[in-house]
């Protein structure tokens, strides 16, 4: 049964299959903590939350991306995929308190399109930092 999970094809299809149930999972957990719904935000066209939602989403991906790369088994790829997560998840909250002045979600909700490109540029920016770290 060992070679059958050390085929190319079944692993490919198990880390995909994973990392877009854990994209969904991690992108419903971010659902609760902004104060806007992403969905409903880009459906009206609003490119703030799509700038901040997509680098959410290319941030996740690249920090399993590395995950993969640098890990043996499913369940330490996920598990390290999930601290990653966790990581970018602080990262998000840092950015929050380190702008006091306005507040990040509402600017986001308001379709504030500088506001939502540093979001982007944040999330895919320390991707690459939490992935490298968790490699």
């Amino acid at each position: 049964m060992s070679g059958f999970w050390e085929n190319e094809l079944v692993r490919t299809a198990a880390n995909f299959s994973v990392v877009v149930l854990c994209l969904v999972l991690f992108l419903a957990i971010f659902e609760l903590v902004t104060k806007y719904k992403n969905m409903e935000e880009i459906k009206k066209g609003n490119f703030a939350v799509a700038m901040a939602t997509g680098g959410k989403i290319l941030g996740i991906a690249n920090i399993f991306r590395y995950s993969i790369s640098d890990h043996d088994t499913l369940l330490t790829m996920i598990g390290w995929g999930a601290v990653g997560f966790v990581l970018l998840l602080f990262a998000y909250f840092i950015f929050e308190f380190l702008t006091p002045s306005f507040n990040i979600d509402e600017e986001i909700r308001k379709g504030n399109w500088a506001v939502g490109f540093i979001s982007f540029v944040i999330s895919v920016g320390l991707s690459f930092i939490i992935g490298a770290s968790i490699g």
